[in-house]
């Protein structure tokens, strides 16, 4: 259903049983999947990708040009998966170059003024809570949550299942499974409670907050813990997983808990 009052781009594709409120504006080369609903004052722009049964809400800006001084007017998306609900006012820039695309996973919640700038790649059941400020090529895997007003530095990554602090600054990569707080942002222990949520055991949490005693709590270096961890605590998904995330890390990971440096 369009309402008479919006503009929709004849090129556009829209699937069924899409609902599109008045005043809503859509540009050329768009695609909106079946069920998705479109408040009113929503701009969507060239090159939007929109899953099924999303909820965008009035006065959101999805795939506007890159504030990138870089960009040149090259082809690029963003690419929105099933379920997401954006709320009022958030703003969706289109990737550059670089890698051509922003993306956003399925079922994930964009709260209130949220910015996600160019190239980057949100995970499945993402939280961004009011006014989180995702600068460009910021990483975000699946099941983190982002606390409001917090700013995240170009090139960062947070792992999956992260809870991070409301106004946090986030300049270094925050690893797998762990809460960050305080400033400059530190390790504030194992995300316990949402792991249990998403149904991990008691056993499963153990073995990640052993793993990160040894890397945060025991005056080791990164190197001399990611070394103890590997040799000393048997080979599992989450072990190799935290590994593999310290060692690619090109920012360096947030500090530990007490540390002065």
């Amino acid at each position: 259903m369009i309402q008479p009052l919006a503009y929709v781009h004849p090129q556009t594709r829209i699937a069924d049983n899409v609902v599109i409120e008045p005043f809503v504006t859509i540009h050329r080369n768009v695609e909106i999947g079946e069920s998705t609903w479109i408040g009113s004052n929503v701009t969507i722009m060239e090159g939007a990708r929109i899953g099924k049964n999303c909820r965008i809400f009035p006065g959101a800006v999805i795939s506007a040009i890159p504030q990138d001084l870089k960009f040149d007017g090259e082809d690029s998306v963003v690419i929105i998966g099933d379920h997401v609900t954006i709320r009022e006012c958030v703003t969706l820039n289109r990737g550059t170059k670089a890698t051509g695309k922003t993306t956003i996973g399925n079922n994930c919640l964009l709260m209130a003024y949220t910015h996600v700038a160019h190239d980057c790649n949100i995970g499945d059941s993402v939280i961004l809570a009011n006014s989180v400020q995702l600068a460009g090529h910021v990483e975000i895997a699946e099941s983190a949550i982002i606390g409001g007003l917090s700013a995240v530095h170009q090139f960062v990554k947070i792992g999956q299942h992260v809870m991070v602090s409301g106004g946090s600054l986030v300049r270094k990569d925050v690893p797998p499974y762990t809460k960050a707080a305080r400033e400059p942002l530190s390790f504030e222990g194992v995300n316990s409670v949402g792991l249990r949520r998403r149904g991990f055991s008691n056993e499963k949490i153990t073995e990640i907050q052993e793993i990160y005693r040894t890397l945060f709590l025991r005056g080791l270096n990164n190197s001399a813990a990611l070394k103890k961890i590997e040799t000393e605590m048997p080979a599992t998904k989450e072990r190799d997983e935290i590994i593999s995330f310290i060692r690619e890390s090109d920012r360096g990971i947030m500090k530990g808990y007490g540390s002065r440096q």
